[in-house]
């Protein structure tokens, strides 16, 4: 207790704890928000940046640019999420490191905004910017969660807050970009530049609650391989992303394709899985708390599959709208328990990192489903690309679950401290 006074002491006033987590909560809303801002017009947006349709082999003219624009910023997540974790992890610190993020992630919005007004970049160059803000993006998402994980009050409770940030960004953002998009292809990249200046001065607001020890990376990068239990919650948050970046891409093109709709009509079809999504996080991880991890995870991950077949399926609007909130129930239930499943197994002075290391492998989830849904859409139309990935989602999940409920039954930190 003493301990905990002088660590308030140092970081000003305390906060009451329901706060701190909505202002976290806040800071990831806004993150995703902005971050979907682009997905519904991202057809309009990479051509205003520069890139040529070809529709050799394609059924969408801006199929293969649209991939590599967003395969760019989920490779720049793999590969930065984990640095952004080490160092935060060493320094004991999170609010620095997240301001810095954000801010510079602003930075790399508001480059790719300028380019249509400059018109000599190629678009390997657009990809290259994209890149740096990928890279400085998933640093404020990333250690925004671990501040959640750091609070304390229930892991369940704390990850369903973040869920429900994410799933109503999210939502949001969908819906909103694709009305942004009317107005100007460009503009959702203005807002998102702004809204990540927003996020550098909040997070500043809520005391940086990081285990106060500097190490150095080698022993952090050590803490966290020497719990491997750590790929079971890592194999799931890969499963359940790579459906999210199916339909980010492949989705929001099927949408308009099949059906004829226009990016605001079809940011409001994202909005039927992003909505349950988001509302029932909250819940979902407060019942993971009480029920524990096992039935939440395993039950939501081995339905996704079947999901995702149903949207391949519907032949009408409406009925793929029906689809979509039934996956969005699905990924509530799956997502928080998932998260706090990374809490519960993580050492409290390597929580960065092994949240950097949930995000990489969810971030290479969202790029197998660009990567392999974009590619077999592309070569083999829409229905193969629903059956690919929904078989996939389908296969993982089965595989995965009876290592999960042989071991994840008795599972105790402690247990696995001592593995």
């Amino acid at each position: 207790m003493d301990a905990f006074i002088g660590r308030c002491a140092q970081d000003g006033p305390v906060s009451p704890r329901s706060h701190v987590r909505v202002v976290l909560a806040a800071v990831i809303f806004t993150v995703l928000f902005s971050q979907l801002l682009l997905y519904p017009g991202i057809a309009d947006l990479v051509t205003e940046l520069g890139a040529e349709a070809s529709d050799e082999g394609t059924v969408s003219p801006q199929l293969d640019a649209s991939m590599w624009f967003l395969v760019a910023e989920f490779a720049a997540y793999v590969a930065f999420v984990g640095v952004w974790g080490v160092a935060s992890d060493a320094a004991g610190r999170r609010v620095p490191f997240i301001v810095l993020a954000s801010l510079a992630g602003a930075a790399g919005y508001a480059a790719l905004a300028l380019v249509p007004t400059i018109g000599t970049i190629p678009f390997e160059g657009v990809l290259a910017l994209r890149v740096f803000q990928g890279a400085m993006t998933i640093g404020a998402f990333s250690l925004t969660i671990t501040m959640l994980m750091d609070l304390g009050g229930g892991h369940g409770k704390n990850m369903g807050a973040a869920g429900i940030a994410i799933g109503l960004g999210a939502a949001l953002g969908a819906p909103v970009g694709g009305q942004l998009t009317a107005i100007d292809p460009v503009a959702p990249l203005v807002v998102a530049a702004a809204l990540l200046v927003v996020v550098g001065a909040l997070v500043t607001v809520v005391p940086d609650r990081a285990p106060e020890t500097t190490r150095t990376w080698r022993a952090v990068a050590r803490g966290v391989s020497d719990r491997p239990i750590l790929t079971l919650p890592y194999a799931f948050g890969f499963v359940d992303r790579m459906t999210a970046g199916f339909f980010a891409l492949v989705g929001t093109l099927y949408f308009q394709d099949v059906f004829g709709l226009d990016p605001a009509a079809t940011g409001l079809l994202l909005a039927c899985f992003f909505a349950p999504f988001a509302l029932l996080q909250y819940p979902m991880g407060i019942l993971s708390d009480r029920i524990g991890r096992t039935v939440p995870i395993v039950v939501g991950s081995l339905c996704f599959g079947v999901g995702i077949l149903a949207v391949g399926a519907a032949g009408s609007v409406a009925l793929a709208a029906v689809a979509m909130v039934a996956v969005g129930v699905l990924g509530a239930l799956v997502s928080p328990a998932t998260m706090a499943l990374v809490t519960d197994l993580a050492a409290d002075d390597h929580r960065g990192l092994a949240m950097g290391g949930f995000n990489m492998a969810g971030s290479l989830g969202f790029l197998a489903g660009f990567l392999v849904g974009g590619t077999v859409a592309g070569t083999a139309g829409y229905d193969a690309a629903f059956l690919v990935v929904g078989g996939m989602e389908i296969l993982i999940a089965l595989v995965a679950v009876p290592v999960f409920v042989k071991l994840a039954p008795g599972l105790t930190r402690e247990d696995v401290a001592s593995s």
